[in-house]
């Protein structure tokens, strides 16, 4: 089980939430989506460790932008 937390810019409320968990839950083996929009991250749980690109894609799919990690 591997837990990731990645910061995402543009979300503004519970419809951008519901997009961007819709979008990260069709990732292989993801089990969880933890969306707080007032801090503006994301938590995903997965089987295994995700790739960031694969992650980046599902966030973009949904109208986001997922921020680098500096």
């Amino acid at each position: 089980m591997s837990a990731s937390t990645y910061v995402v810019r543009g979300m503004a409320c519970g419809h951008c939430a519901a997009f961007v968990t819709e979008e990260l839950e069709t990732i292989a083996g993801v089990t969880g989506v933890a969306v707080d929009v007032e801090s503006g991250t994301v938590t995903v749980t997965s089987d295994e460790v995700l790739h960031v690109a694969v992650v980046r894609v599902a966030v973009e799919e949904a109208g986001y932008e997922l921020v680098p990690k500096t």
